[in-house]
Formats: C-alpha cells, sequence, structure tokens
C-alpha cells in the first residue's frame, strides 16, 4: 500500500493543488484512481474532499491583491477569490489588508463604511455576507485597528476600548476578553475548541489565564513589507478543519511546533508556497 499511497498524494498535489481551477471533478477522479485513490486513506481523501466543499460550497477567499503570485495560483484552485486592495485610506504597510477593514462574525463580515465601493460591490456579487461598522478606518492608530477583532463561536477578543460598536453590538452573546494587543487578528490566530496560535506573549497570557489551548510563536522571520516583521495570524486562514498558510512552515522557526499542535487538532496544513511566512492581512475565507 506504500507505493500506491505515495503515487495518490503524488497525483493529489498536482491535480488538486495546481493548475486545476479548469479541472472538471470527473477528471480528477479519473485520474486518481488509478494510482490508488481507494487505497489512499485519510490523507488524499481529506484533499479530495476540501476541493470537493471549495467547488460545492463556493468558497470566498479575501485576501491582500500584492500576496506572491504563487499563492494566488493555489489560492484560485480553491475557490473565488477576492483580491483586496485599498489606496489613500491608510498608511501603505497595510493598506490591502483584509483584517484591518473587515471582521468575521461566523460567516458574515463587519466591513469599514469607508472600504472602497468597488469591493463591496464585488462582496455582494459574490453573495457575501457583510454589513457596515460605525467607525472609519484611518491612518492613525486606534482607527488602523477597530474591526482587528477575533471572534470564536464562544469569544471576542480584542483591545475593547478600541472595538468598532457593531462589533460589540453583534458579540453580546459571546464572552468579550480584552487584550491591551489592539491589532489581535494579526497576532492571533482562531481555532477550533477554543484553541489557538498567537505571537503575542501578552494575548497568551491572558487566553491561557482563561484556561484556553494556545501555542505562543516567535513572529521573527515574517514578512511584512515596511516593518522589520510580521505577525503568525495575519499569514493564516482558516477553512474548517484546514489550514492556509502563506509560506512554509519549513521556512519558520517555530514551524515544527506550530506543524505538531496543528496535527494534533486533526487540521490538514496547506502551505501555500515555498518561501518565508508573509504577513498579507490574513485570509479571510467565507462560504
Amino acid at each position: 500500500m506504500g507505493n500506491n499511497f505515495t503515487q495518490s498524494r503524488q497525483a493529489a498535489k498536482l491535480f488538486l493543488f495546481r493548475n486545476i481551477a479548469d479541472t472538471s471533478i470527473l477528471t480528477v477522479i479519473i485520474t486518481l484512481r488509478p494510482c490508488g485513490f481507494a487505497r489512499g486513506k485519510n490523507l488524499l481523501m481529506r484533499y479530495y474532499i476540501l476541493q470537493l466543499e471549495s467547488w460545492f460550497n463556493h468558497m470566498k477567499i479575501i485576501c491582500n491583491k500584492n500576496i506572491p503570485k504563487e499563492v494566488k495560483k493555489r489560492l484560485e484552485s480553491f475557490g473565488k477569490v477576492l483580491y483586496f486592495e485599498t489606496k489613500g485610506i491608510t498608511y501603505p504597510a497595510i493598506s490591502n489588508h483584509p483584517d484591518i477593514f473587515m471582521c468575521l462574525i461566523v460567516n458574515e463580515l463587519v466591513i469599514a463604511p469607508n472600504t472602497p465601493v468597488g469591493f463591496k460591490v464585488l462582496l455582494n456579487n459574490s453573495n457575501v455576507k457583510f454589513t457596515e461598522g460605525k467607525n472609519l478606518v484611518g491612518n492613525n492608530y486606534p482607527k488602523t485597528a477597530g474591526y482587528n477583532a477575533v471572534v470564536t463561536d464562544n469569544y471576542l477578543i480584542h483591545n475593547l476600548k478600541i472595538t468598532d460598536t457593531k462589533i460589540l453590538e453583534l458579540c453580546a452573546d459571546k464572552q468579550a476578553i480584552h487584550v491591551n494587543q489592539a491589532y489581535t487578528r494579526c497576532n492571533l490566530l482562531p481555532l477550533k475548541d477554543d484553541s489557538f496560535i498567537t505571537s503575542d506573549k501578552g494575548i497568551y497570557d491572558t487566553l491561557i489565564s482563561k484556561k484556553t489551548n494556545v501555542l505562543l510563536v516567535n513572529p521573527q522571520g515574517i514578512e511584512l513589507p515596511g516593518f522589520d516583521y510580521g505577525f503568525f495570524g495575519g499569514a493564516c486562514g482558516v477553512y474548517r478543519d484546514t489550514l492556509f498558510i502563506v509560506g512554509s512552515l519549513d521556512r519558520f522557526a517555530d514551524g515544527e511546533k506550530v506543524r505538531a499542535f496543528l496535527i494534533n487538532m486533526g487540521y490538514e496544513i496547506i502551505e501555500l508556497y515555498d518561501g518565508p511566512l508573509f504577513d498579507c492581512g490574513s485570509l479571510v475565507v467565507v462560504d
């Protein structure tokens, strides 16, 4: 079975993760069966199911227009990619970062009122649910961080002094956790079962005190143009039990810690290109 499984995995990667935006589901099935599709078991099946879900559920991925070309190519094979760009609203290093302008609550977005009109039209045309917040994004803190909150099934985590009031309103049924780090989503990746990965020690200490499951990583080496380094949460996006990472964990000092933590939780890890982790302002994934 070992050789068949290896061949199956290679075929899965080839057809499900490269240049398959125009490949039919039938073609994928026919191609994989001769090389052990039926025997690939969990790993191959999860690759296959993920791709089918992205087709059938019309997964939309909101991301920074300036992500590496290799990443764009890979993302476009999973669902519809909505490229995000702004000009003249905030400073250039974060101007195309989705997590500066929007907050995901379940499967609906709260977006800044001054999000570009063209992008609002794109959201409408893509059947993405959204509502507008109260505060405008601006050029300086705290106007750059009002939407950078993390919302899970149970928690709203943010610097609550600056959280947009619409987010507070929609999260009234959740436990609100205050952290000093206002760029919370940049620094905090929410996972299932009240688990998290963070690159901020203050956030880590706060969440540990709440008895949550948290992994702390060092953000050194994560690229963010205009800064010495970026943050772990800003290099990632989650879709169900799959984590997309903009970069390779092999290029990250704490990569093996992250890999072990995620695998132990049952996550599939999709590393979108063979390069250093790139803080793109998060991948915001919605159905």
